[in-house]
């Protein structure tokens, strides 16, 4: 299709006006930085992008990525040239009541994702990409990204994976304004070095200037047609575009014009850009249509029960794997992500069976995190593996994923000081506090096979925020049969009697722990129910609180991880207007090399500081 470049430039000037007025409205917002964008925007929404604006849910839809998402105007006034918004609603940007937010989140239907923390909307557009090698269908993915952004170290995670995969349906198009926040970027408008950086990845890299319609155009066909590689168009473009005023000046980031400006700023526009809209040609007939096709929707996940008999040992990690690979055998849209460590996760056993179903994203987890983003934006159900420790680094886009509504699996092994000789370097110690704190998040700790092949299970089917399963390294014996059932949120109560002097609450590894603590107690007539808090969050408050009274309102948790923002935290904050005596055993400080014994004795989070611990609550 031929670019009817006058249209173009039409909607270029109506993008601009519109990101304009809406941010005036607003009284806040980041005009400069639509107007740099505007022309992109532009040629993408209307030549293009192939979409039917009608039909958003269609999966053969190109998908569009603001990963500069601060310039949320300029995606708010296309999809009102589109006919998507009104113009009234587009004035009530960054209201209380308003679906258009600061920063693109789902309460807008037509943003693919949350965008506005920088760095991440690259690594969502290669997870879509790649999720064509699964579905089958035929899109594009078009990911607008910030000159400044690319000093995030997660962009580059995504470019080398994206060069890697060959994945020639992603677009990437870098508003090189050369101006960010507070400062020049670290390449200013030095285009040809910025462009070699990318070629030097192995995109295919064209230096364009984003202001000439026809040349943007002419490289957008061009990315079309390149296979073998994904694209990358560098966009040599000037903040604040249109307006001599503010254009290629600092001091404007963030901040929107009184109306007396306004309405100076709008006469030069008009005098600068065409005016003839009519003359120019019409939507629809400039939007490519794809072929129709109506989004299916993913029915539950169903399993068997577990082949697991009490007494044998597995580690949990390697149960995730097993049921990992039957999710997969009974349904299609199991995907597995791995940052490189799938033997110690057992992702491998996933990978063996459906290839064409793993994505190794080696040792990359932030990158790796928005790709399962990607991945379940487009209907997929991804399960993220990778040490506990090293989820970390990856919180931003966990956090952003859960703003964005994702509900990505995450396993997180290698937990607490169980792992033992490997050091505290590789201890996931601050894993529940990170995963509490995530909105919507659901956090699991199983402490065998059965009880992990069930959460794993429930995780599949958890569609409302992000799950976590937390895994210990070690064997652990199956203690449940195969028939037990497990609930988001429900925990076990695996022994009490009728005259409970404490009870004590644990989960994973340290359950066992306080089930020798039983014995050894029970032999010297001391009564103690146990619980296995599989479910951190939420909780099953209405057992919980049932057993502490119970049990003379007298409680002990003990768990593998800090004492900040784990298991003993969560029972105090549920317990915290029972009048109960709450003992939390606890990591408290840094750890060492030593084995899971040692360590759990060190750390006074093992049998016997739990059979001390009771002495102590009974005096």
């Amino acid at each position: 299709m031929k670019a009817n470049l006058d249209f173009l430039k039409y909607k270029a000037y109506k993008l601009r006006v519109e990101s304009l007025k809406a941010t005036t409205a607003a009284g806040s917002g980041h005009p400069t930085s639509a107007l740099s964008a505007a022309d992109m925007v532009s040629a993408l929404f209307f030549y293009a992008m192939h979409y039917d604006p009608a039909d958003h849910a269609n999966p053969t839809n190109d998908r569009f990525i603001l990963s500069k998402g601060h310039a949320a105007p300029v995606l708010y006034a296309a999809w009102k040239e589109v006919g998507v918004l009104t113009e009234q609603e587009l004035l009530t940007l960054r209201q209380f009541n308003s679906r258009l937010e600061g920063h693109p989140t789902p309460r807008f239907e037509y943003a693919e994702a949350a965008t506005g923390s920088l760095g991440c909307g690259l690594s969502i557009g290669l997870g879509m990409a790649l999720s064509t090698r699964v579905s089958g269908h035929n899109f594009y993915t078009y990911v607008l990204l910030g000159d400044s952004e690319m000093a995030e170290g997660s962009v580059w995670e995504a470019i080398e994976l994206a060069a890697f995969y060959k994945v020639h349906n992603l677009v990437a198009l870098v508003d090189f304004n050369r101006l960010g926040q507070s400062t020049e970027t670290m390449d200013d408008h030095n285009i040809e070095q910025h462009a070699a950086k990318w070629q030097a990845f192995g995109w295919e890299t064209f230096i364009v200037d984003g202001h000439d319609m026809e040349c943007v155009t002419k490289a957008l066909d061009q990315a079309r047609a390149v296979v073998g590689k994904p694209t990358v168009l560098v966009c040599y473009t000037y903040k604040g575009y249109g307006i001599t005023e503010i254009q290629d000046k600092e001091g404007f980031h963030g901040k929107a014009f009184s109306p007396k400006d306004l309405e100076k700023y709008l006469l030069e526009l008009a005098e600068r850009f065409p005016q003839e809209a009519d003359s120019f040609g019409k939507y629809p007939e400039t939007i490519v249509m794809p072929k129709q096709e109506v989004k299916k929707e993913q029915p539950g996940v169903m399993l068997p029960q577990p082949e697991y008999t009490i007494g044998d040992k597995i580690a949990t990690r390697k149960a995730y794997g097993e049921t990992l690979v039957l999710l997969g055998d009974y349904s299609k849209s199991i995907v597995s992500l791995d940052a490189e460590v799938k033997n110690s996760t057992f992702a491998e056993l996933f990978e063996k069976k459906y290839p064409e179903r793993f994505v190794q994203c080696f040792i990359a987890e932030q990158n790796m995190i928005g790709m399962a983003e990607g991945f379940a934006l487009r209907g997929f159900i991804p399960f993220v593996s990778t040490f506990a420790s090293f989820l970390t680094r990856a919180h931003d886009q966990i956090r952003m994923a859960s703003i964005g509504r994702a509900p990505l699996r995450i396993a997180g092994s290698h937990v607490g000081v169980s792992i033992g000789q490997d050091g505290p370097s590789q201890m996931g110690l601050e894993d529940m506090a990170q995963m509490r704190s995530i909105a919507n998040s659901v956090v699991l700790y199983p402490c065998d096979g059965v009880s992990t092949y069930k959460l794993v299970h429930l995780m599949a089917n958890y569609t409302q925020g992000i799950s976590y399963l937390r895994m210990t390294r070690e064997e652990t014996p199956i203690i449940y049969e195969q028939e037990e059932e497990f609930l988001i949120g429900g925990c076990k109560i695996l022994r009490q009697s009728s005259d409970d002097q404490v009870c004590i609450v644990a989960a994973g590894i340290t359950l066992f722990e306080a089930l020798k603590a039983y014995e050894q107690l029970k032999q010297e007539n001391i009564n103690v129910s146990i619980i296995d808090l599989y479910s951190i969050k939420p909780l099953d408050t209405i057992t919980l609180k049932a057993q502490a009274i119970k049990a003379y309102k007298r409680v002990i948790t003990v768990e593998d991880h800090f004492i900040q923002g784990g298991l003993g935290e969560a029972v105090c904050y549920e317990l915290r207007s029972s009048g109960c005596t709450i003992e939390v055993l606890a990591v408290k400080e840094l750890s060492r090399s030593g084995k899971p014994e040692e360590l759990l004795a060190y750390h006074k989070i093992d049998a016997q500081a739990i059979r001390e611990t009771v002495y102590t609550l009974l005096k």
